[in-house]
């Protein structure tokens, strides 16, 4: 028996991903060979590498959600592949492909003629997609740095921007800082316990017999803690989020909204299988830091956002926010706040990718700069009001207010807190709540009753791209208004399959 026919179902599970490495390799040879080629007259390819980019992140979904194999754990308890693990994989593609859809406008707006855009955010929906079936240590660190050294490159793809230089260059030193970090916290784990798969750590922590030694016990403990810091600096959760604002504000918007969104459904995944699976027999140690970094989130992030003027600022703030509230769902230990964390952050990316396919959309003759002020905006629903409306209804979701979905997504989690007692920072996160009302308020006010400026601001008119996108996440909100009870329902089914 051969290597192969040794792992033959190993590589059946895993062909979406496999699929997707192929495909790099093709799409590289394909742009390298034909951008240089003088015969074809050295053609640009961005917006013609995006339309493969996106069809092969389309195949990848359909062969992730019609593989046959929905139980497994392969390559010698490497990667786990469940049914929680397809729908992570699938909501990541189906976010990406969007991703992708409402770059290919940007790229031609702003003369970005170089290829390897579309394939970084293929190398990054790959690591991602390992990062969610990851069952060891290994597994963890590589998959980890996989994604994060194509979002470094990201941030700094618009070359000509001082900016964007920045942003890539913080990125890649506070991000190589929390990847250490995660390196030895996995290694102080392996240290004390002599294992790096997550199934045999959690069958040994169960048994506190077996570290009844002190010293043990608290090496165990630093470990857990300092892995635990490393992935809520990956997610931009305070006090962890310094690299959060900077990162978001100079990267290129595409890919601003794509950070904004995709990989925080990878990482909390992970934060998901490690927390409530691996590590759970030492929920009094995360659960306390989790909680601690949620307030400290929610605080921070409601109050830093009031004095933003830049709108991909805003959001960066907006997002530490909204961390902080998924990460109630985490550390409540519960199913009912894993199946909430779910609710919540599908509702999330839905009302990220919808905001900022507005953004892409609605470039107007003075805003060719990399950043995008809040007094852009103005009088937009003036000019036009379907969609001004439209804008308008994603914000007040945003909010929270009821019935529209952000409320129900919000509501859940703080049932959550309370339904584990933690009354404290369920109440707090209504307060924030309650004052991150006011940005986006205000952004609704800009559009609809600013008076100080007396000429209408002119817009582009919005691509069809992003008005399709915009559409549908608006319509995916309404539908959720009559029907949450369908979500709530096929989160807590897979919620359930994840505890057990």
């Amino acid at each position: 028996m051969n290597f192969f026919n040794f792992f033959e179902n190993d590589f059946l599970v895993i062909f979406p991903e496999l699929f997707i490495a192929t495909v790099i390799v093709f799409l590289l040879s394909y742009g390298v060979i034909f951008s240089t080629s003088e015969h074809y007259k050295n053609p640009a390819l961005a917006v013609n590498l995006s339309w493969l980019t996106f069809f092969t992140l389309g195949i990848a979904f359909l062969l992730s959600i019609n593989n046959s194999l929905s139980s497994m754990v392969i390559f010698n308890n490497l990667l786990i592949i469940d049914p929680f693990t397809t729908l992570i994989k699938a909501f990541i593609l189906l976010s990406s492909m969007v991703c992708i859809l409402i770059s290919i406008n940007y790229l031609n707006y702003q003369k970005i003629n170089t290829f390897e855009y579309s394939l970084l955010i293929l190398l990054s929906v790959l690591g991602m997609l390992c990062l969610v079936s990851t069952y060891d240590l290994l597994s963890l660190y590589l998959s980890v740095e996989l994604m994060s050294l194509s979002f470094y490159i990201l941030a700094a793809y618009k070359r000509n921007s001082e900016f964007s230089g920045e942003a890539g260059l913080k990125y890649f030193i506070l991000g190589a800082f929390s990847s250490g970090l995660l390196l030895f916290g996995s290694s102080i784990l392996y240290g004390f316990t002599g294992m790096t798969n997550f199934e045999d750590i959690a069958k040994l922590l169960s048994g506190l017999g077996s570290i009844s030694d002190p010293i043990s016990y608290n090496g165990i403990v630093i470990g857990i803690l300092f892995v635990s810091i490393a992935l809520l600096f990956k997610v931009a959760a305070a006090p962890f989020h310094m690299w959060s604002p900077d990162v978001y504000e100079g990267s290129p918007t595409p890919v601003t909204a794509f950070f904004s969104s995709v990989p925080k459904v990878a990482l909390l995944a992970l934060f998901v299988r490690l927390f409530f699976y691996t590590f759970y027999n030492f929920i009094p140690i995360w659960q306390d830091l989790l909680l601690i970094s949620a307030m400290i989130s929610m605080v921070w992030g409601s109050i830093a956002a009031l004095s933003q003027k830049r709108i991909k600022r805003l959001m960066a703030y907006s997002g530490i926010v909204n961390i902080g509230y998924m990460l109630i769902g985490i550390a409540s230990g519960t199913t009912i706040g894993l199946t909430h964390l779910l609710v919540y952050l599908f509702i999330y990316v839905i009302m990220t990718i919808g905001f900022f396919s507005f953004i892409l959309g609605t470039q107007n003759h003075k805003t060719k700069a990399l950043n995008v002020y809040l007094l852009d905006l103005t009088n937009l629903g003036k000019t036009n009001v379907v969609l001004g409306l439209t804008v308008s209804l994603i914000l007040f979701s945003m909010i929270g207010l009821p019935p529209l979905a952000g409320f129900f997504g919000k509501m859940y989690l703080f049932f959550a807190a309370m339904n584990s007692k933690l009354y404290a920072v369920g109440i707090l996160g209504v307060l924030s709540s309650v004052v991150a009302a006011f940005y986006y308020i205000r952004l609704i006010k800009l559009m609809f009753f600013e008076m100080s400026s007396k000429k209408y601001t002119l817009y582009k008119q919005m691509d069809q791209l992003n008005a399709y996108v915009l559409s549908i996440s608006l319509f995916l909100l309404i539908i959720f208004m009559g029907s949450s009870e369908v979500l709530l329902m096929s989160c807590r089914r897979i919620s359930l399959l994840v505890s057990l």
